[in-house]
């Protein structure tokens, strides 16, 4: 499978010593850039990342950055080993003044930067379903469902997930990668690549923690609810009120935290 690679290893435990290979996952820069296919370009830094749907990821980071607002609007994709190289239309100047002061990427850190973060505070997006609601029994059938669909973790123990949900509870799309916001990334492009609207009648459920840059990616998406395994942090819960997000959090073993947005979580009992 893309993305995995086995390495020597020693197994020390209470039995004794073994020794073979294990499954580990495989992370690796991809250096991306933008160009309007003349004489404008610019790059947006490196990223590490886990190989594979390297496309979602590039066309998801675009998005959530503001390069582009639409699929519609990348004409191609030119890659050349570990670069990339977007073909965008509707590139001007100003695009390049923007995006030429963002920062290189790891795969812990979304965004860095205080301009970056600056920028992102008061991100703008499509209108925030007030409707949109589901029962806390969907969300715990739907943690067991993205855990069994997590496949690069089933086999290294090193990568998170983000899954996309129906109202019901169905699995629609899933993103894997050793950096969280790349698993969002490239969730988020793959949708792009057949519709936006998908995300206006869906919720999404994190495997680890939710931090600020996560609940920018959703929000610039449209989705109202957010679920996380792990906790949320203080700015990430700052913007799910500025936006009117629900953020979910501590959700496992049929137990959870609603920490803002409270009205679109119910519970049959």
């Amino acid at each position: 499978m893309e993305g995995l690679t086995d390495v020597p290893a020693k197994w020390i435990t209470s039995e004794g010593v073994r020794k073979g290979t294990d499954t580990i996952c495989v992370e690796e820069a991809l250096s991306i850039s933008v160009s309007n296919g003349s004489e404008i370009s610019f790059s947006l830094g490196v990223t590490m990342r886990t190989p594979g749907s390297d496309i979602h990821l590039v066309t998801g980071l675009l998005f959530s950055e503001g390069v582009i607002n639409s699929y519609e609007q990348i004409i191609d994709y030119i890659i050349n080993d570990d670069k990339i190289q977007v073909i965008v239309s509707d590139i001007d100047e100003r695009t390049v003044s923007d995006f030429n002061r963002r920062n290189t990427s790891t795969a812990s850190c979304g965004v860095c930067g205080k301009e970056s973060i600056s920028n992102l505070l008061h991100i703008s997006g499509p209108e925030i379903s007030e409707k949109f609601s589901i029962n806390s029994s969907i969300i715990s059938q739907s943690i067991e469902q993205l855990r069994s669909q997590q496949k690069l973790f089933h086999d290294t123990g090193g990568t998170h997930a983000c899954g996309l949900f129906d109202k019901n509870g169905n699995l629609l799309f899933i993103g894997e990668d050793i950096g969280r916001h790349n698993a969002m990334d490239k969730l988020v492009g793959n949708v792009m690549s057949i519709s936006n609207e998908i995300f206006f009648d869906s919720f999404i459920i994190f495997s680890g923690r939710l931090s600020f840059e996560l609940v920018h990616k959703a929000r610039r998406a449209g989705i109202c609810i957010l679920v996380s395994i792990g906790a949320p942090s203080s700015l990430a819960i700052d913007i799910a009120v500025e936006h009117g997000l629900t953020i979910v959090g501590f959700a496992k073993n049929n137990s959870m935290t609603v920490y803002t947005g409270r009205t679109r979580i119910t519970n049959s009992e």
